[in-house]
């Protein structure tokens, strides 16, 4: 199952330096997209009835930035956290199960971050 989500905002970026209350919005945005995004991919029930248990679940992470600007990994990660817990949220399971792998594309506007289950 592929989901396939926009490109993550500025402001979930560790170094966008806002305050948590500035936050609230984007996060909840960006959560919220990825459950519906995942409800609406194909193959989602089932896919969501093969991964009951407590069996580790392999995710890759594929990021296609908008743009050849210089962006470090460890803050793309971070920056797909709530989107994540959107996911997980959807599948009816705890994202501790997760075991994330992360690919960097080249740019293709307008950006899009695909999550493969």
């Amino acid at each position: 199952m592929i989901i396939t989500l926009p490109w993550p905002s500025p402001a979930l970026s560790p170094n966008a330096r806002l305050h948590w209350r500035a936050k609230v919005g984007p996060k909840a945005g960006a959560k919220r997209v990825a459950a519906w995004s995942t409800v609406a991919a194909t193959g989602f029930h089932a896919k969501r009835d093969a991964l009951k248990g407590d069996d580790k679940i392999a995710v890759r992470i594929v990021f296609y930035p908008p743009d050849k600007r210089h962006r470090d990994a460890d803050n793309m990660v971070a920056s797909i956290k709530a989107a994540l817990d959107g996911v997980a949220d959807a599948l009816a399971i705890n994202d501790r199960r997760f075991m994330p792998s992360f690919i960097f594309e080249e740019p293709e506007r307008p950006g899009r971050v695909e999550i493969h289950l």
